[in-house]
Order: structure tokens, then sequence, then C-alpha cells
């Protein structure tokens, strides 16, 4: 490279990776594969699939401006594995993290008539927090003679029954959240059914309490955490990086089972039902805790009245699917595409297309074009049975009845920070993607702000 070194002896040289990037494209480019977004050509298929917004609105929100929702509660994480120690570049310690963001629509809204956007109100239009997690997750363990499957299993208990979400005397550890998602709102379940982990045992179905109990076959100690079986994907050789994620979307659920709850309990027929919950991602589990999805469909499901949930896709095989379907003009501004069992085979060039999600996602996917011409992906909370099944699943809008809403809070959250952007999701992002510490909590800023709670004398400082 025609630089010269600090010396001056010599010329920089090029890294030896330095263009792999360019050399692997270069040799994507001679190779042969299919690329569904790449192949869009018969459009005439998609029109029936096709409904306009103005088509959905119910007799409830058309016209009805006070039934608008003026919250939106957003979810997202992240997570880091890295080297800790030289020479050693086996060992590596993880460090994950959900935020919570909430943002009034009615505060946000008004500074967009404004001439001049006053920084302070749009500051005070945005709360947020911060729940973190860390642990060794390769190479180390918790203690000398265990394997690395046990040191995770009791970093994971141990994590749950330390991380708690607190709104002023409202205290709840991820384990409390856990047992809360497998029994229903206000009533969380006093067991939860756990196979003994051990090889020479594997006795199935163990009833296990939050505080755990011995195996009754082999005697090992059983945790209610190893229901998540988030130790099948440890590895003795790797990052697992894999497991630590598993771990986070687990964290990211059991958040949103909070704030909803929360809101469920203390404001049902004011906040909840004008509050919009977002997760930043589908509306999915993935991996050994797949089992969460039906919990998660249940317990939402349980709630009456039902919650206004969404997930959203930024990127992935959809997003991509979508955004060339506009680029084909098959979407306008306001129209929403119905994702059946055709699309999916498609999208996915998936030679079961009705098996699609029925073990993995709680929601069904929307493609949407916003008012302004975005493009999301979205997943949506059925009324009442699943959204996917082995029958192709629900996809008519009206199984849907939150999808109103949710489509106009997407009209009125666009953000010019990502490409097709929320503004909600945009905010839980980058709370969760930079390290803020723990600061107030979330629910405890929701809860002091729209239902007028204030701490007590014997709170404490921090109005726990």
């Amino acid at each position: 490279m025609p630089y010269e070194t600090s010396g001056g002896d010599q010329h920089e040289l090029a890294s030896r990776l330095g263009h792999t990037h360019a050399i692997v494209r270069a040799l994507a480019e001679e190779a042969r594969f299919y690329v569904p977004a790449e192949h869009v050509r018969d459009i005439a298929w998609l029109q029936p699939k096709i409904r306009h917004r103005s088509e959905l609105a119910s007799a409830e929100l058309a016209g009805a401006e006070e039934h608008r929702l003026t919250g939106v509660i957003g979810v997202d994480g992240s997570l880091m594995v890295v080297p800790v120690r030289d020479g050693l570049p086996s060992v590596r310690y993880g460090y994950a993290q959900a935020a919570a963001i909430w943002l009034d629509l009615e505060l946000m809204q008004a500074q967009r008539r404004e001439r001049f956007v006053d920084p302070v109100a749009l500051h005070e239009a945005v709360k947020s927090n911060l729940i973190s997690m860390d642990m060794p997750v390769a190479g180390a363990y918790l203690r000398e003679g265990m394997s690395i499957e046990d040191s995770w299993r009791e970093s994971v208990d141990r994590l749950f029954r330390e991380k708690k979400i607190e709104v002023n005397r409202l205290d709840q550890s991820l384990l409390e959240l856990l047992m809360l998602l497998h029994g229903r709102p206000g009533a969380p379940a006093h067991t939860v059914s756990v196979d003994c982990p051990r090889q020479s045992c594997r006795w199935k179905d163990v009833a296990v309490p939050e505080a755990g109990r011995p195996c009754p076959r082999c005697g090992s100690a059983l945790y209610p955490t190893d229901c998540l079986r988030i130790y099948e994907e440890v590895v003795e050789d790797g990052e697992n990086s894999t497991a630590l994620g598993r771990l986070m979307q687990v964290v990211e659920l059991l958040v949103l089972v909070g704030l909803s709850t929360l809101l469920w309990r203390l404001s049902r027929t004011e906040l909840f039902t004008s509050t919009l919950f977002v997760i930043d991602g589908p509306m999915a589990v993935y991996g050994p805790p797949a089992k969460l999805r039906g919990r998660a469909l249940t317990y939402f499901q349980s709630m009456e009245p039902g919650p206004f949930v969404c997930g959203v896709e930024k990127t992935g095989t959809a997003v991509d699917y979508a955004r060339s379907l506009v680029r084909h003009e098959v979407l306008k501004p306001g129209d929403l595409l119905l994702v059946d069992d055709e699309v999916i085979a498609k999208m996915t060039n998936a030679d079961n297309p009705l098996a699609y999600g029925s073990e993995t996602y709680w929601g069904r996917k929307f493609f949407y074009r916003s008012l302004d011409g975005r493009v999301v992906v979205i997943t949506v909370l059925p009324g009442s049975g699943a959204p996917y099944d082995d029958h192709g699943g629900q996809v008519d809008p009206a199984a849907y009845p939150s999808l109103p809403a949710i489509l106009d809070v997407v009209d009125r959250t666009g953000s010019s920070m990502y490409r097709d952007g929320l503004i909600p999701v945009a905010l839980a992002h980058s709370k969760a993607a930079y390290p803020i510490g723990v600061g107030t909590d979330v629910l405890r800023l929701v809860a002091k702000q729209k239902l007028g709670l204030r701490d007590t004398p014997d709170d404490g400082p921090s109005g726990r």
C-alpha cells in the first residue's frame, strides 16, 4: 500500500485477511445458487392476498381517535462473548442484556407538530431500563470438578434468582416470571416439568418447584431453569454464543411477561389497553427453549382484554423477500400481504410450507408497507388458537383483532435511523446495544408516571 510505516523504512502491508470479504463475494458471483428474493416474476397470484389497511379497521377504531394506542413499550436484547485470559483464547466470558423502553406516543406526536422540536420534551417522551447478566461461557467453570453443562445450569439458575424486576413494592425475579409464564396471569405455576440432564438417568417430566429438588431416580440436583434445556447447546470447544443467544431470547420474553402483567394487573382497562408491546424480532422461540412458544401463546391469550403485542423483524429472509416485492410494486402504501402457505413456499423454498412456524412461532407473520412507504415485517398475536399449525394456521386478518391498531402505530412511528425503521424498535435497540448501566427501572417509571404511584418513606432511596 502507498503508506509508509511510522519508522519510514517500509510500506504498510495489507492484512492477511483484509481482502477476504471481496474474495468471497467474487467467488459467490461465479457460483450457482437460488435466492427466492431475486426471482419475483409473476406477481398476479399475490393480488388476492393483499388487503388495504382501511379494510381492516374495526368499527371501534374507525374514526375514534380516543381508541388509538398512546404508548409503546419496546424490548430488545444483545449479547457479547469475549476472550478474557491472555494466552488462553478458549476462555470466554459472556455478557447479555435486555433493554425496555417506554415511548409516549402523544408527546412524540405533539413534537412533530411543532416548528422547533424541544429536545427536553422528546427526552421526557422516552424512558428506559436495562437488565444485564454475565457468566463464564466456555473454557471456564464455576468450580473445579464440574462439567461445562453443569456450570451453565448452575449459572443460569443463579442468574434467574438474582436478577429482579422491581416497581415500588412489586418485586419479581426472572425465575418468578418463568414460573408465572408456566401458569396464568396472576397465578404462577407451583412446579415446572424437567427432564433429568444426566446421561445415565434421563428421568422424564419431573415436577420441579421454584426451590429446585433432587432427581427421584439418580438424586442429582434439578433446577427449574432446566426446563429451558439451554445446556443442551453448550459445548466444550467453542465460544457458546448460540447458547447465550438462547438465554437472551428467554430473558426478552420474560421481560415482556413482567411488563405486560404489571399493566394488566394495575390498569387493565386504561393503560394496558392503550399500550403496544413490541419485541425486536419475530414472536418466536428457537432451539431447546422452543416449548415456551406454547406457554407464551396460552399466557397472553388468557389475558382479558387481550394485549396489543407484536414482533418486528429488521433482517432475515422474510425482510429481504418483502423488500423485493415492494421493488416490484406488489405492495402499495397502506397494503398488507397475507403470508399464507403459498407465500411461505416461495419465500423459504420449502417443500412443506404448512408446517412453517408451528413449533416456534406464537405470532403470525404479515408484510406491511406503511403509508410513508416503509416495508415492515411484523408478527401478531391471534385472538385465540395457534397462528401456525400443521394445516397452515390462521391466515385471515380477522383472527388478529389487534392488527388495525398495530398498523396505526407502525404508520405513526417511522424512523429514519434505520432502513424501514420504527422508533420504538430503534430506541430499544440503541439501549440494548450500548450498556448504559442499570438505571431506573422502566416498570417503576411507567407505574409512577401513568398510574400515579409514589415512593413511600420505607421504600428507600431507590423506591423499591
